[in-house]
């Protein structure tokens, strides 16, 4: 494997499209508006093996204290590698010394994050409103 991780300012919304389709992700199904969130996103990390793109991940952030991290998916040919711990390695990098860093879990991701740090947000409920199906 000839793994690539980068800091980006673009994605290619084809590839994008097929890496979330590849994880049964609903925002695959609104291409426009995925690519450019992910396009507008305080910091974009892709990993590329051979230049195929493997995996992303993205953040949203105030620039100074908080940072949200709300996507990190690796192809599932490719999952079990280390390709979305480099990739979460290279965004807490980044963002360090902000004061606080914030992300929902759910299923077997739930246990990578605690391996990368991440622990419950004390008595916290996580709440939305959302428009997918795939959790």
């Amino acid at each position: 494997m000839s793994l690539v991780i980068s800091l980006v300012d673009s994605v290619d919304e084809e590839e994008v499209v097929a890496l979330y389709s590849a994880n049964d992700w609903s925002s695959a199904k609104k291409p426009t508006q995925l690519v450019a969130a992910l396009r507008n996103s305080h910091s974009l990390v892709t990993a590329r093996d051979g230049g195929v793109l493997v995996g992303l991940g993205n953040a949203i952030s105030d620039g100074h204290l908080v940072v949200y991290f709300p996507h990190m998916l690796v192809h599932p040919l490719h999952q079990g590698k280390g390709v979305g711990r480099l990739m979460m390695e290279s965004l807490l990098s980044r963002y360090k010394d902000f004061h606080q860093m914030m992300l929902v879990a759910d299923g077997r991701a739930v246990e990578f994050y605690r391996r990368m740090g991440f622990e419950r947000a004390g008595q916290t409920e996580p709440m939305w409103i959302y428009g997918g199906n795939d959790h």
